[in-house]
């Protein structure tokens, strides 16, 4: 059989060979399903579910999460909060000693000679609210700094792209190759063997250790 430009070097066929992209593409798909919330009430909810063979075919690491996100968000959620009820129930701002908000009907006030509460009596709410804030800070430093980190790794994400466009994968064979790559043979390669080449392309191929690619097949 004469091999083509499509013809697996494993099995020699290419009936079953597709490019990479193709398949990666092809395994990432958005599914819209009908959930019921909090409330019982039903709404649409729209999510991407990717495949095990596309995401073994990723040309790049995924990007790390963010749900440490919720975390500073309810924390600065607490912090503002605090604050309000420490100023609301504890008068930290008072324009003199004994301040007296005017009477309003309906509303009954402090005789004048008594004294207002310690505004120490709600210091605590004080101590949470800076607390809660530090923790907020902390969580978007943190964020910030992964979302750097991730960028300055895969600077070079371009070169790999282009390496791993010229990829096929055989869906029979479960390997992928490339073809007419200067200093690439056409060896049929595992999805692992293929990651590492591609990613070490991108200058992130010490990643491919610690992300390892899982074969769906086996």
């Amino acid at each position: 059989m004469n091999r083509t430009s499509n013809t697996c070097p494993g099995c020699d066929r290419d009936d079953l060979v597709q490019a990479v992209p193709a398949v990666y593409l092809a395994g990432r798909n958005a599914v819209t399903s009908r959930e019921r919330d909090s409330d019982g009430d039903m709404r649409t909810v729209t999510r991407t579910v990717s495949t095990g063979l596309s995401d073994a075919l990723a040309p790049v690491p995924p990007p790390p999460t963010y749900a440490i996100g919720c975390l500073g968000l309810f924390a600065a959620v607490v912090s503002v909060g605090t604050f309000l009820g420490g100023v609301i129930a504890g008068k930290w701002f008072r324009d003199e000693p004994g301040h007296q908000p005017p009477e309003l009907d309906g509303w009954p006030t402090l005789p004048p000679d008594t004294p207002d509460a310690p505004p120490t009596a709600y210091g605590f709410l004080g101590w949470i609210s800076a607390l809660a804030l530090l923790a907020a800070v902390l969580v978007c430093v943190v964020m910030v700094r992964r979302r750097t980190a991730f960028a300055r790794v895969t600077r070079r994400r371009h070169q790999a792209e282009e390496l791993w466009s010229r990829g096929w994968y055989c869906h029979r064979c479960g390997t992928a190759h490339f073809q007419d790559v200067p200093g690439e043979d056409r060896t049929p390669l595992t999805l692992q063997h293929f990651r590492e080449k591609v990613w070490e392309h991108g200058g992130y191929g010490d990643l491919a250790a610690e992300r390892r690619a899982v074969d769906p097949a086996r």
